[in-house]
This record gives C-alpha cells, sequence and structure tokens, in this order.
C-alpha cells in the first residue's frame, strides 16, 4: 500500500518511531545467565508509529507527526509505516540522526515480553505552521509519551474542535499539565504506581477514585489480561477481554490508543470506544510484534460486541 496526502485525519498521532528487534525465548533468563532464542524478526516499533499503523489497518484516515534518522533503521521504520498506508508526509528525516532502537524478549510460554529500549536522541517536534493546520483538519489528536511536552502548546488551542488522546507511559515532566488538559487521559495499571502519585498500595479500584479528582477529562486505565477500567457517569466499569491466548503482547497498549482515538473519530460513545479498543488490543495478541495480528474493522467490531462492561464502584466525580 503507497502512501497517500490526506486533506482530512480521523486521527493525528504525534510521538515516537523505532526500530524493534525481537528475539522469542522458552524461559527469560535470570541475571547472571544465557539462554538460547528460538527464533528472531524486526519490525517497526514506538508507541505512535505502532498506534498509526493500527488505526490505517482498521480503515481509518491517519496523518503521524515523528522524526526519524536517516540511518538503515530510520529508512526501515519509514517503509514500515508506508507498508501499512499511513500518512507519512509529515515525518522528518533529521541528517546525521540516530534512530532508536529497542530490543524486546519475548517469552513464548506466555506472551510476555521484555523490552530494553534506547532514549531518543532525535530533536523534538516543533510547532511549526504546517504542523498547526494539521489540528483543523484532524477529529483526534493522540499524543504518545514523547510527546508530553505538547502540552504548554495545547493550551492555547484548547479552542479547537479536537478531542486530545494522551497515551501515559510513566510519569514526565509536563504529565499534570496533560493530565489536567487531555479530554481523554490513558495511562497503564503500572503508572498507578509511580512513587510520585504515592498510591502504590492501593487496590487498583482505589488509586483510580484516588487519582480520577486531577484528570480534566475521563481516565480510562489499560490493565493487561484484565481489561480496561474506565469512569463514566460517577461509576467505574470494567471491559474484559476476549478469551484469546496471547502469543506476544508488544504494542498491545499503543493497539489500544489507536483504537481508541479512531473509535472516537467514529462517533462512538464512551462504552463502545472502550470495548472497541479492548478488542483490537486482545486481537492484536495473536501474532508476533505488535503490528501483524491487528484484526480488521469488520472482526474487531465483531469481538467488540461480545465484550460485557462490569460496573465496579460509584464514585464522586
Amino acid at each position: 500500500m503507497q502512501t497517500h496526502y490526506i486533506d482530512n485525519n480521523d486521527v493525528l498521532v504525534i510521538g515516537r518511531s523505532c526500530l524493534d528487534y525481537m528475539a522469542v525465548v522458552d524461559r527469560f533468563p535470570e541475571e547472571n545467565r544465557k539462554t538460547a532464542f528460538e527464533f528472531k524478526l524486526m519490525e517497526g516499533g514506538g508507541q505512535g508509529g505502532t498506534a498509526s499503523c493500527c488505526i490505517s489497518r482498521l480503515g481509518g484516515r491517519v496523518a503521524y507527526v515523528g522524526k526519524l534518522g536517516d540511518d538503515q533503521e530510520g529508512r526501515f521504520c519509514l517503509k514500515r509505516l508506508r507498508d501499512f498506508g499511513v500518512g507519512t508526509e509529515w515525518v522528518e528525516i533529521v541528517p546525521g540522526g540516530t534512530t532508536p532502537v529497542a530490543y524486546i524478549f519475548i517469552t513464548k510460554t506466555t506472551g510476555n515480553r521484555t523490552i530494553i529500549y534506547e532514549r531518543n536522541s532525535l530533536p523534538r517536534v516543533e510547532m511549526a505552521p504546517a504542523l498547526d493546520s494539521l489540528f483543523n483538519r484532524s477529529a483526534v489528536l493522540l499524543l504518545d509519551p514523547e510527546a508530553t511536552y505538547f502540552s504548554r502548546e495545547l493550551k492555547k488551542r484548547r479552542d479547537r474542535n479536537i478531542k486530545i488522546v494522551y497515551d501515559c507511559e510513566r510519569w514526565r515532566e509536563g504529565i499534570e499539565d496533560i493530565m489536567a488538559i487531555a479530554d481523554f487521559f490513558i495511562p497503564s495499571s503500572d503508572f498507578l504506581k509511580s512513587k510520585e502519585l504515592n498510591l502504590d498500595r492501593l487496590s487498583l479500584i482505589e488509586g483510580m477514585i484516588r487519582l480520577n479528582p486531577a484528570v480534566g477529562g475521563t481516565l480510562i486505565v489499560t490493565d493487561g489480561e484484565n481489561g480496561a477500567c474506565y469512569f463514566e457517569d460517577k461509576r467505574l466499569y470494567q471491559i474484559s477481554p476476549p478469551p484469546i491466548i496471547p502469543v506476544d503482547t508488544t504494542g498491545a497498549g499503543d493497539n489500544f490508543h489507536g483504537a481508541f482515538a479512531l473509535a472516537l473519530s467514529k462517533g462512538f460513545d464512551l462504552r463502545q470506544a472502550v470495548r472497541f479498543a479492548v478488542a483490537v488490543a486482545s486481537l492484536s495478541c495473536r501474532e508476533y510484534g505488535g503490528r501483524k495480528g491487528v484484526p480488521d474493522w469488520n472482526e474487531a467490531m465483531t469481538i467488540a460486541e461480545t465484550l460485557k462492561r462490569v460496573p465496579l464502584a460509584a464514585v464522586n466525580k
């Protein structure tokens, strides 16, 4: 599939792309031990890059904004984005830049993965006039963790008719600002264990109730094999995943955020959007690499409609 110019987007994604080197092992070794891998593979990665591929695979119109180095890794990542039909006209190739890589070890028996990643040394994306115009032509903005600093720019643009979804990985500078202005603040359950929050001794339900008043929009928490929990109409709900045996959980969170953002752009209500995102994230775990297992729109909708929501607690907000 060739890259095409997109005049109007369902989703605008700003964030990280990297190259993932993956090795499948029967059992992850203890420290100071070694083990042979079953097989290896290579795929494009990064939260923003993978979410963009997911959106396009589901039939959405997506523009991805990010930076890559002019190295072999960068060329591979750009090709994979284009293979999925992602709009890449806004990807900047940095002369002499180094595309970050991640080393992922996938445990064959469980589908769990251990990631050792390289910090991004490429320059930040800046709010140029051309990029600013994309805000006016996109229904939803999805920011991944590396774009947290955009909170300052978004404060100036709160009058824009665009929904903001933030993929929260860990505590970062500026996260309190983005927590306040994002329409949908979506961390994983691990974020609630951040020392800055002082919630690590609480259960997931207790932690979400405690965090909820600090979130300006809607708080949604992904919880791995337990699906996702979210607040709506002063109640906390959970949507459990379908009965999928995971092969590889790499990219599941990225695919959740991508699917959720696309669902919003299509006018789904909150319950429908979370169900859809849980279905897509779960199905993506059927294959290695985070992208190959992403379903098409029809399969995702069929599975999403089977998922039930369960009320967990009443809240004040």
